[in-house]
């Protein structure tokens, strides 16, 4: 294996990767007045960013698997950069639109650094560092509309954008200096690479993994979908405290992670995947049981919720890590593909929950929608956990 860069530096280019997607979002009013447009227009710097950013990891995480691990990060650290400082210095709203989308290079660089964990460390060990990574990656989201939101109120909108170009210029330094290159298997040609590909598109395995990650990310964009619903319809939340109760499942996965990376580091896949999502699954059982019971609390709601976060934190490592270790010829291809499987697999579900939600009964509702995704996980967890010990039975006997 290929000497590793420090994992310090696989933790921050992970949180750079994710913080340019809500960092900005205190400032679409701003933006939105400042370039005289409809405000539905400018929320496609955040719709459109998704969807490039999906399109995205399809495209250059493969790249790394035929060209290297350091130059498809270091291009869309480049490409980032000069989008951010053409977003600060944009005249009009499609401008703005238009760098915000070349912006979107950057999310490669989540995906890429998870094949990097998996060139440079065993399956398992390669959960445990994904668990530190994912603390970075749930953390990020969290702080960055902070300090978007503090930006704008000292020295305007345009600040954000400048601040990531800046930080972009110094993401690209400490990559150029401790990234070296770790994919020791590349194809040498695109033919050669593309005849990897079936190991892992005709794999069960591997859709068993990157299912449970698409249910596993659904259910916490699910409960983003319809937990403001069931703030203001029925525990009257103002919107500092909706979001205070919204952002303890992300306090939960961050905490879940942390203990994948202490406790699970070096241990079978499969205990920590299925020990994730029955602990997940727990928090909507509690909170249908207590409403039966006809207990109306906000804590009653949101406490069990913190459950999910912490089932999704502790199992979504192991499975990031058996999706990258089916074949890790082709890691980067895998990452890209089973991310792109998450952010549509996470849309679809978030969209069904907004569907069905209504005033009438949105708790119960909510918990419903959020057992039914969670349970789906758990049995896309046991198969891939069986499917695991299938292979590693059949590798035992080839030796």
């Amino acid at each position: 294996m290929s000497a590793a860069p420090r994992l310090s530096t696989l933790i921050l280019l992970s949180a750079f990767s994710i913080l340019p997607l809500s960092m900005f979002l205190p400032s679409l009013a701003s933006i939105a007045q400042e370039f005289d447009t409809e405000y539905g227009v400018v929320s496609l710097a955040l719709a459109g960013y998704v969807a490039v950013s999906a399109v995205l990891q399809l495209v250059l995480a493969p790249l790394s698997d035929r060209f290297g691990r350091r130059p498809i990060i270091l291009l869309g650290i480049v490409i980032f950069t000069g989008a951010s400082f053409g977003c600060a210095l944009a005249s009009d709203i499609w401008t703005f639109l238009a760098f915000r989308m070349f912006q979107a290079a950057i999310t490669s660089g989540y995906a890429v650094a998870l094949a990097v964990v998996r060139d440079t460390t065993t399956k398992e060990r390669t959960a445990s560092k994904i668990g530190y990574i994912a603390m970075a990656w749930s953390i990020a989201p969290m702080l960055g509309p902070l300090f978007g939101g503090l930006l704008d109120e000292l020295f305007g909108w345009r600040a954000s954008f400048w601040f990531l170009g800046m930080t972009g210029l110094g993401m690209f330094a400490l990559c150029w200096i401790d990234l070296g290159e770790t994919n020791t298997r590349r194809a040498n040609t695109v033919a050669e690479q593309f005849r990897r590909y079936p190991s892992l598109l005709c794999s069960p395995l591997f859709w068993s993994f990157a299912l449970c990650m698409a249910l596993i990310a659904g259910t916490f964009h699910a409960f983003l979908a319809g937990s403001p619903l069931v703030a203001a319809t029925i525990f009257n939340l103002q919107p500092a405290m909706l979001g205070f109760f919204m952002g303890t499942i992300t306090m939960g996965f961050a905490f879940g992670s942390f203990l994948s990376g202490r406790h699970f580091g070096g241990k079978n896949l499969a205990t920590a995947l299925l020990t994730g999502r029955i602990i997940a699954i727990a928090g909507p059982a509690i909170g249908l049981v207590l409403i039966a019971l006809g207990i109306e609390h906000v804590m009653a709601f949101f406490g069990p919720c913190v459950l999910i976060g912490i089932g999704n934190g502790i199992s979504m490592p192991s499975a990031n890590a058996g999706a990258l270790s089916i074949n890790p010829e082709i890691a980067g291809t895998a990452a890209g593909l089973a991310g792109a499987i998450t952010v549509a697999g996470s849309a679809a579900i978030s969209s069904i929950t907004g569907a069905a939600l209504t005033t009438d009964g949105a708790a119960s509702m909510l918990l419903f929608i959020l057992l039914a995704v969670t349970t789906l996980s758990l049995l896309a967890a046991i198969l891939a956990s069986r499917l695991e010990g299938q292979r590693t039975v059949a590798g035992r006997s080839a030796k």
